[in-house]
């Protein structure tokens, strides 16, 4: 029995049905080239996948190759490709595109189009007009995981291009919201549907959100639709031959302070954020002189010395020889020039800040590195010692937390957030792995299931 009449249109109660499935549909190509023979089978079948659906995520964690991936996206899909990365890792994708060769790439910075691939740093997004191109790429696409980020908000209302990938390290596994600005930038569901259909509110706390008991499966089937997450081969049915991590040493080494300006006779152990600040800052002089202690003890190798607070650069930069500091207020010339000669050797010391380098660099030739400052973000720390610590990595990735004693135990505190965010991050791969790994051969189309479990109560008016 018809549901409705539209003129001489009927449409069926099970036609309604289908209308209100979960369905992100396929908008890429129908026909893949021949892709680069240099890359590992599991980068082929992700890129094949990924050009068929012409909207993708491609969450691969750091050293497995996501720049040759996303070459190969801007190279192959019709049209022109603007690439948008981090100021430093533009320079280098440059130079990985002669490693791998045949692609057409240029950087710009003035809103032209220069090649069939034109790469450019975040901060030049404005000078680009989105008419220019049929697909976008943004490397290190955490940028968009704050919801009233500029960026986040530019690239997902201005720039809907047929191709839109996103390419990142592994997202935060308890952040759905980032999972969120992802799916809404590439169209495959607009944030605000994403929790009305999958999830409520956790407790009291309106802020968080969880998945709905009944919703498990199907969310990340949907996720899968349009996402891979990989953080090694196998996790995708591949050999982990050449993928396997080097150990990684962390160790924290405490200073005693002045304690002149805290007010107290004795050190006494921080427990505020505000405390913790200004115990660093009582500290400087001292964790700097550790830091180069440090580093004179193995003084042939490269060290990569990063640091919270414009003052701890400063003291880094007077006090140890042969190195290169890096602000934020620098000019671009010098922050490229910067992250390119310390990823060739001809920079042995680099002192610098992770939220200006601490994000898709590749600095695997050196494996020592020294935090003289830490901030209270988790993931600006992994992120900074994943820049060493990757696949392709040799040797032992050496990594010093240098504190005061009043900073308290900041290292385990380190340690106990890795161990949280290792479980998430096993317990999303474990629900993408199945899915993926079946399906990134091809193209599934997803769809919510409802399975009653109880009789509907008729009113007894009725």
């Amino acid at each position: 029995m018809p549901l409705a009449n539209f003129g001489d249109n009927y449409m069926t109660y099970d036609e309604f049905l289908k209308q209100k499935s979960i369905v992100d549909v396929a908008t890429g190509m129908t026909e893949i080239p021949e892709l680069n023979p240099m890359m590992f089978d599991y980068q082929r079948d992700i890129v094949t996948w990924a050009l068929k659906r012409g909207r993708a995520c491609i969450f691969a964690d750091c050293g497995m190759g996501k720049t040759l991936m996303e070459l190969e996206l801007g190279k192959h899909v019709e049209g022109n490709t603007i690439l948008f990365s981090p100021l430093a890792v533009a320079k280098q994708t440059l130079n990985e595109s002669e490693k791998f060769g045949g692609y057409d790439i240029a950087y710009s910075n003035d809103g032209t189009v220069k090649a069939k691939i034109t790469v450019t740093n975040y901060e030049q997004m404005d000078k680009f007009n989105p008419d220019d191109f049929s697909c976008i790429i943004i490397d290190e696409s955490s940028i968009l995981k704050s919801y009233t980020s500029k960026y986040r908000n530019e690239f997902t209302e201005k720039w809907n291009l047929k191709y839109r990938y996103s390419c990142s390290a592994t997202p935060s596994p308890n952040d759905f919201m980032e999972l969120g600005n992802q799916a809404e930038f590439i169209g495959a569901m607009k944030r605000t549907e994403m929790l009305s259909m999958f999830f409520v509110h956790d407790g009291g706390d309106t802020s968080k959100w969880r998945i709905k008991g009944h919703a498990q499966s199907d969310f990340w089937k949907w996720v899968c639709s349009w996402a891979v997450m990989i953080s090694k081969p196998s996790d995708l049915g591949y050999s982990n031959d050449g993928f396997i991590l080097p150990d990684l040493n962390i160790e924290q080494i405490t200073v005693e302070s002045d304690c002149a300006d805290s007010g107290f006779l004795f050190e006494v152990q921080a427990l505020t954020l505000q405390e913790r600040q200004q115990a660093r800052r009582n500290s400087i002089k001292e964790r700097c002189a550790k830091a180069l202690e440090i580093i004179n003890q193995n003084p042939e190798e490269q060290w990569l010395i990063w640091c919270d607070l414009n003052s701890e650069s400063e003291e880094l930069k007077r006090i140890i020889p042969e190195s290169v500091e890096v602000k934020g207020s620098d000019d671009n010339e010098h922050k490229m020039n910067s992250a390119v000669g310390f990823q060739q050797g001809t920079i042995k010391r680099l002192i610098s800040k992770p939220q200006i380098f601490g994000w898709g660099m590749n600095y695997q030739k050196c494996h020592n590195m020294i935090f003289v400052g830490l901030s209270d973000s988790y993931e600006l720390f992994y992120q900074a010692v994943r820049r060493s610590w990757r696949f392709g990595q040799t040797q032992q990735v050496n990594v010093y937390v240098v504190t005061a004693e009043s900073e308290g135990a900041v290292v385990k505190n380190i340690q106990r957030k890795e161990r949280q965010s290792e479980e998430m991050k096993r317990e999303m791969v474990s629900n993408m792995k199945g899915i993926n790994s079946a399906d990134i051969r091809g193209l599934q189309r997803s769809s919510t299931s409802y399975n009653p479990s109880a009789s509907m109560q008729m009113p007894s008016f009725i």
